[in-house]
């Protein structure tokens, strides 16, 4: 017993020193790759290819949710599915769903310039077909927006009206590409969340899953039962995660970050 119990003992401390070094090694690696300042453009060796990033801390975040948590993981009888990917950012989630299902047919929205021709880039890189990128923004009509860059994942349209770091963006409306079956909606759209699916709710009949970034703004008012409500009326159940802008103790204080107080992962399918 005694002898079983030391091998035990061996096994578990030579395993646990093989995942410690693993983690050493990786982290070593990233210093070596990736770049130590915000809002750095940069190029990586990543997945086999060269991927183009815009800003290290929201490329770690991105990453983490998508390729570790997979949170955009879903599964289909659908060979080819089709999937709306708005706020695409550099393309982290497109090269995620190609990896998921290779066939998938995708159309991508991001309006920032310097975003979109990151993601433009890592589109070709990855050698990914069927994939048709608008550099534009989604709205409930065919416009132009006044629009906030922020040079990483959290450009958003202008609602407050600030008067530094503008510039115009083209918007469309999401419905024309709402009359066919969609096997996933991925709308992350930093606040026009709202105003886009009310646009459209009508036609989320034709939709499977849809997944939402849901953001409260300090000086809006707070619109989540608009959007559940249109979940319910669509045949939605939802999940719902917390993510970012957190409160630990709301009735004392509400934590702020960049305007919002409040952050949600809003993850919806049929019943």
């Amino acid at each position: 017993m005694y002898k079983a119990l030391a091998n035990f003992k061996t096994v578990f401390f030579y395993r646990l020193k093989r995942k410690l070094d693993f983690f050493r090694r990786n982290s070593k690696r990233d210093e070596l790759i990736l770049p130590a300042k915000r809002f750095q453009t940069a190029f990586i060796d990543y997945k086999g290819k060269k991927l183009k990033i815009v800003d290290i801390a929201s490329f770690k975040f991105i990453n983490n949710e998508i390729f570790n948590l997979e949170i955009y993981k879903f599964i289909t009888n659908n060979p080819k599915p089709y999937i709306i990917d708005a706020g695409a950012n550099i393309g982290l989630g497109i090269i995620y769903f190609k990896q998921l299902y290779p066939n998938a047919e995708i159309v991508a929205f991001e309006p920032d310039p310097n975003v979109f021709d990151a993601l433009n880039f890592n589109i070709r890189s990855f050698n990914l077909d069927n994939v048709l990128p608008f550099k534009k923004a989604l709205w409930n009509t065919e416009t132009v927006l006044e629009f906030l860059a922020d040079g990483a994942d959290g450009g958003r349209v202008d609602f407050e009206k600030v008067e530094k770091d503008k510039i115009v963006v083209e918007a469309v409306s999401l419905r024309k590409f709402l009359l066919r079956k969609v096997d996933l909606l991925k709308i992350d759209i930093e606040g026009a969340e709202t105003i886009v699916l009310l646009d459209c709710k009508d036609l989320l009949n034709s939709v499977e899953r849809v997944f939402i970034e849901f953001h409260s703004f300090v000086n809006r008012p707070q619109d989540l039962n608009i959007i559940l409500n249109i979940l319910k009326d669509a045949g939605f159940r939802y999940n719902i995660q917390h993510i970012g802008t957190f409160s630990k103790q709301p009735f004392v204080e509400i934590n702020e970050y960049m305007g919002m107080d409040l952050q949600l992962n809003i993850f919806a399918f049929k019943k």
